[in-house]
């Protein structure tokens, strides 16, 4: 997927390993990541890129602007029993670069991680945002999600 935004042409593509350390920093770039996220050891990240990497029923993807990565996001697929046997996808992790934002990136990447839902036969797609994104609850709800669900966590 190719789009023009304000400062040039965003382009998607599938994450590979040598973005990581572009991907680590936006994803602390922000409060909450900020304290999460700790680029010094690489090797926790990398494993987990593995195993994303090798299994298709995960996708880690990379927004370009100039050859520089400028968002990233994580759309998974997972098998269910309810609503008749049907799959979902599950949208993660979800950053665009604080210089890009209210250029429409976000949602050019939402819409096109929904269009790959449905062509993979999806019939429902679902994301979690922390409760302190209020801002992030507006853009969502912008783009027709609802918060129709209460998500818990349990932290092992």
């Amino acid at each position: 997927m190719t789009a023009a935004v304000g400062p040039g042409i965003f382009s998607l593509r599938r994450a590979t390993k040598a973005d990581l350390p572009r991907i680590l920093a936006l994803l602390a770039d922000d409060q909450l990541g900020a304290t999460r996220e700790d680029a010094g050891d690489l090797a926790p990240y990398e494993q987990a890129f593995d195993a994303i990497d090798a299994d298709p029923a995960h996708l880690l993807v990379v927004g370009e602007l100039a050859g520089d990565v400028v968002a990233t996001f994580q759309l998974s697929y997972l098998p269910g029993l309810s609503r008749k046997g049907s799959w979902r996808a599950q949208i993660e992790a979800v950053r665009v670069s604080e210089v890009l934002r209210g250029h429409g990136v976000g949602a050019l990447m939402i819409q096109w991680a929904v269009e790959q839902a449905r062509e993979r036969g999806c019939s429902l797609v679902q994301l979690t945002t922390d409760k302190s994104r209020t801002a992030a609850h507006r853009f969502y709800e912008r783009l027709g999600f609802v918060a129709s669900h209460e998500g818990m966590k349990l932290t092992l």
